[in-house]
């Protein structure tokens, strides 16, 4: 008896003729073959496989390879076998010139750069985090499936995470905050200390922006608004307040994209929720609030020094760029010229601690702006192409209407809006590839659209 496993409009994946005796092989060619039929599930596994633990990492090395990036890099070989096979992969006109344009940033800043050589290595990553990885995405994503598995990757990734970071928080084994072992880090560790927070939020806006596409009182919907909810605990307690802006802003535009009634609702709700969990409950309070007062805390005795020290190093950004104009500094540029352009009082590192690494000196690596970052190393030339392309995305999955621009939209906010305090790196750093992947998706559509007005290969 013939089985078959079905895959969406281009046809079924067939199992073959499957005895009853021996069923496994049968099942797992199936399997094997299945992302050739249906690459987001490289996608999927990309977002589920940041959260293997990689162990505790040497942040001044090179290169940092990955389960996730090795899922991601396995998309872009199927992509490129597409290519030779003379396939259509859905990238549009407009996709193309922007991704091409980043190339050319990169590569021109690689060329002038202080140091080639070690350039080199921060252009094969630019390349891979901003084009490669995206552009793969984008080609894989193929129908409403496809980019449920994508986005139900994000909710159960955030799911595992925030479980075991409120476990962390709950039990006092996370990481050093004030002194006790309460910062909830998942899976990351304390050398990764903003990993799990951004996770956890990608999860929290694809529940929300999924959920809103369901019929009202279905059990998907609740259930997805209720791990919404619950997403919001180990957020809290990530004491991550670049997390806790970008969320709030990536969710209030994600609202109002889907409903702006519903927006001036669930803003109320969730100031009455936010006052009883950390006023009421105690979930936290204490801790929530310094963070959150800490954010404008730049001068006098009570100054949070890794706030002052990221102001410092947006000067010391700002001082590079001044020397390098036109093509930047070049990639991977700005630890050799950090000291020569800082302040005298900007640190020489933040400091790390939790059960398994004791107490560690984390250096400063980056300007913690992906804006300034791109400016430094890459220059005007650098920062007009970056900014073409995600302003072409944030103005299309602005305008673009259809039932999931809801979620493109609130996550593509949030990677923008952590680019204010944050760059690349770390092990999450492929997710904001798939984010870009999923936002090109929607807002570049190769000039064609389905029947729900969502964009079709």
């Amino acid at each position: 008896m013939a089985q078959t496993l079905p895959l969406g409009p281009r046809g079924t994946l067939a199992l073959g003729r499957a005895r009853l005796d021996r069923p496994w092989p049968e099942l797992l060619r199936a399997l094997a073959t299945a992302p050739l039929r249906r690459p987001s599930l490289l996608a999927a596994a990309t977002v589920l496989l940041v959260c293997v633990p990689t162990g505790e990492k040497d942040v001044t090395a090179a290169v940092h390879v990955t389960a996730a990036d090795l899922a991601s890099l396995a998309l872009v070989a199927l992509l490129a076998l597409d290519l030779l096979r003379g396939r259509p992969i859905g990238l549009g006109r407009g996709a193309a010139l922007l991704f091409t344009g980043v190339v050319a940033a990169a590569a021109a800043a690689t060329v002038t750069s202080i140091d080639p050589a070690a350039s080199l290595t921060g252009f094969v990553r630019l390349v891979q985090i901003f084009v490669l990885v995206p552009a793969a995405v984008l080609a894989a994503l193929r129908d409403r499936t496809d980019l449920h598995l994508v986005l139900g990757a994000f909710v159960l990734a955030a799911l595992i995470e925030g479980g075991v970071g409120a476990e962390q928080y709950l039990t006092h084994t996370g990481a050093s905050y004030t002194g006790e072992p309460i910062r909830a880090v998942g899976t990351f560790g304390a050398l990764d200390i903003m990993a799990m927070s951004g996770v956890v939020s990608y999860g929290l806006l694809a529940a929300l922006g999924l959920g809103l596409t369901l019929p009202r009182g279905s059990w998907a919907r609740r259930w997805l608004l209720g791990c919404a909810a619950f997403l919001v605990f180990p957020l809290a307690v990530s004491f991550s307040r670049g997390s806790w802006i970008a969320t709030a802003v990536a969710a209030g535009v994600l609202l109002l994209k889907a409903d702006a009634r519903l927006a001036l609702r669930w803003a109320g709700l969730g100031l009455a929720a936010a006052i009883v969990v950390v006023g009421g409950l105690g979930a936290g309070g204490g801790g929530v609030t310094e963070r959150l007062d800490s954010i404008g805390s730049v001068s006098g005795g009570n100054e949070d020094h890794s706030v002052s020290d990221r102001y410092d190093l947006w000067t010391t950004a700002r001082a590079i760029w001044a020397d390098h104009p036109v093509t930047g500094a070049g990639p991977k540029s700005f630890p050799q010229l950090r000291d020569s352009h800082a302040p005298l009082r900007l640190s020489s590192g933040s400091d790390a601690a939790d059960s398994t690494i004791g107490f560690e000196r984390e250096p400063l690596l980056s300007p913690h702006n992906m804006y300034f970052l791109v400016l430094c190393e890459q220059g005007l030339v650098g920062i007009v192409a970056y900014g073409g392309l995600f302003l072409a995305l944030l103005l299309g999955c602005l305008r673009r209407p259809g039932t999931f621009g809801p979620a493109a939209v609130g996550l593509l906010c949030w990677v923008l809006v952590d680019f204010l305090y944050a760059d690349i790196g770390g092990t999450t750093t492929v997710l904001t590839s798939v984010i870009l992947g999923l936002a090109a998706w929607w807002a570049l559509p190769a000039g064609r659209t389905g029947p729900i007005g969502e964009p079709s290969a």
